[in-house]
């Protein structure tokens, strides 16, 4: 799969980004915003998985199954942590075998309780050297790769943050999702950051919609993310009312999508955290109807 026809001129290219659920009753309500969410025709569907790989059969059982229910393109994330090069490459041929279209390539985060990334022994330590492997020995996959608005936390700073992500498009990388953001002054500036260091790929903005401001708080902080003023006083108006900050999370993301539909991006990679209500509501206000 090439996953330049995704953003193709004329194209705009819309993704969804599922979890593997823990329990029968989160399954089904993923299973649920699945068929919803098809219904705005999206040209992919990634799945991530748990820490340290924790997930990895699931996750195939997800995007497998989304494929077979739904005939559309499916990627997979793969990260460095805890797998040998031989173990990367027997997960690659299991998910071409189940269907699999394209790989999200991440180094991935340290495990739990450590602070610097340390790969097992005959790993890889750099997502540039994964995406290397997978474009040699695995060309029918698609790639893409991660891309930071605001900064990697592990960076030493933005130009070695940069540099990282040319290299890693340089080995192969056909498209950049960014990790999520709330100001789009960050995302533009990112892009032209990109632009001006020769990385001419897409530029996809990631997004997640919010709608429990105590859980993005938390997520925000894991990657340093940061929350504009406008975002925060629509949210500590609210309150603990639920319904209330679900319309300001979405009445936030909508005006945030408009903006960058406007600088025209490529296409939106929606966060959706397995839930769709939220989502659909952005898309209709956007002018992203169900079909």
């Amino acid at each position: 799969m090439m996953i330049t026809d995704t953003y193709a001129a004329g194209r705009f290219g819309l993704s969804f980004e599922l979890f593997p659920p823990k329990t029968p009753e989160s399954e089904a309500v993923m299973w649920h915003t699945v068929d919803e969410l098809m219904a705005y025709e999206p040209a992919l569907i990634t799945c991530t998985y748990g820490a340290g790989g924790s997930t990895q059969t699931k996750t195939l059982d997800v995007i497998s199954g989304v494929k077979s229910r739904h005939d559309v393109p499916v990627a997979s994330h793969l990260t460095c942590v805890g797998s040998s090069v031989d173990e990367l490459r027997h997960y690659l041929r299991e998910a071409r075998d189940r269907g699999v279209a394209a790989i999200v390539a991440l180094r991935g985060d340290p495990p739990k309780g450590e602070t610097s990334f340390t790969p097992v022994a005959g790993g890889l330590r750099y997502a540039s050297e994964l995406v290397a492997l997978i474009r040699g020995e695995f060309p029918e996959f698609g790639i893409l790769v991660a891309g930071y608005p605001e900064t990697h936390q592990e960076a030493v700073s933005p130009a070695a943050d940069l540099e990282n992500l040319k290299r890693k498009c340089d080995a192969g990388g056909e498209a950049v999702v960014t990790q999520l953001f709330y100001d789009n002054a960050d995302f533009l500036r990112f892009r032209e950051q990109c632009d001006a260091l020769g990385i001419t790929v897409p530029i996809v903005p990631g997004v997640m919609p919010v709608t429990n401001y105590a859980q993005i708080r938390r997520i925000a902080s894991l990657c340093k993310a940061r929350l504009p003023d406008d975002f925060t006083r629509a949210f500590e108006a609210a309150g603990d009312d639920e319904a209330a900050q679900f319309e300001a999370g979405v009445t936030f993301a909508a005006r945030q999508v408009e903006g960058l539909m406007a600088a025209g991006v490529p296409g939106i990679h929606f966060y959706v955290l397995n839930k769709s209500p939220a989502t659909k509501r952005v898309l209709e206000h956007v002018g992203l109807r169900a079909r």
